[in-house]
């Protein structure tokens, strides 16, 4: 691939050279999104304002960025969303009241690392073909609408569950974006094409989406189990299962999974093939058991003591009360 401005002096050639470049690098979906104003600032004000974030004030904090990408980073023209496919197949096991099962995205090599080293690589390859413009890569950590800003690029739709939706690899996605300078076409927004399914809706057992497209973070299994430090109350544990960190129900339930593409990628296949952990192995960890057991996992993201408070509750759940 020739690497010369010269060659992608056209902006849809760039565009395209862009794509293949990404899927390249390992990204599945590549699209270009324009860098607009958020159209849910006011909704999202109003859904923090509420409390619905619970305990992530970090929603809060750099609301007028999150809200408006030129905000992040002045001057920004384009924002190219990417996004990898980490649906994997997981093997079965003989049933265990212990088990307790986790979200897929964390099963595999931490996800903020690969997808930053990925968008790193693609962001220098595009400023040595055009030097002197500005790139800022982000990914979940960082105050973007990134499912906002991929739905706009066409990577997807914003599913009645809140989850990015692509018609092909379904709601199994990671995504990142790289906001810059450069003016490039803009991709059709994403067609929703949830219709008049709510299986989402009709199968979190803890009645998080209280409507389509809406979601009370502080009744998520994923938000109890991840974002909620604190003890979760007695009648949400209830309902969290043996779901020992984060929850993929709603995704499960979704038609657009039931034939999503496996990813062959290694970083994303899962460390623990059932796709869960023995409960009551967890509770007796020690520090040197978690960190080896997690190292490089987006696991660690909950400590150690609130992951044995989640495999209390999986326990008490399996016998019962």
């Amino acid at each position: 691939m020739t690497n010369s401005a010269e060659a992608f002096a056209d902006p849809h050639q760039l565009a395209a050279a862009i794509k293949r470049r990404g899927r390249e690098l390992g990204f599945d979906l590549v699209g270009i999104a324009p860098a607009a104003p958020s159209a849910y600032r006011d909704y999202l004000r109003q859904w923090l304002d509420d409390g619905q974030g619970g305990a992530m004030q970090y929603l809060s904090s750099r609301f007028d960025e999150r809200t408006d990408v030129c905000t992040y980073v002045p001057g920004a023209a384009s924002v190219i969303c990417v996004a990898m496919n980490y649906h994997t197949r997981l093997e079965d096991a003989p049933a265990s009241p212990s088990s307790g099962r986790i979200a897929r995205y964390a099963l595999g090599e931490d996800y903020h690392e690969l997808i930053k080293q990925r968008l790193h690589a693609l962001a220098d390859w595009l400023r040595s073909i055009r030097p002197g413009a500005q790139t800022r890569s982000a990914i979940d950590t960082a105050p973007v609408m990134e499912k906002e800003l991929a739905a706009r690029a066409g990577v997807g739709w914003l599913g009645k569950n809140t989850c990015l939706i692509n018609e092909d690899i379904g709601s199994w996605l990671l995504l990142g974006e790289i906001i810059t300078t450069i003016h490039l076409p803009a991709d059709q927004p994403g067609i929703d094409r949830c219709g008049t399914c709510r299986r989402c809706l009709d199968a979190c057992p803890t009645g998080a989406i209280t409507a389509p497209y809406q979601l009370d973070a502080r009744r998520c299994i994923s938000y109890l189990t991840i974002e909620h430090r604190g003890e979760i109350a007695p009648e949400l544990q209830s309902q969290t299962g043996d779901w020992l960190y984060g929850c993929d129900i709603c995704q499960d339930v979704c038609p657009w999974n039931s034939k999503a593409i496996e990813s062959t990628d290694p970083a994303v296949q899962p460390r623990f093939p059932t796709g869960t952990l023995d409960a009551r192995a967890v509770l007796a960890w020690t520090d040197d058991d978690y960190r080896r057991t997690l190292r490089r996992s987006a696991m660690k993201r909950v400590k150690l003591p609130q992951l044995k408070r989640n495999a209390t509750i999986v326990l008490n759940n399996s016998q019962g009360g």
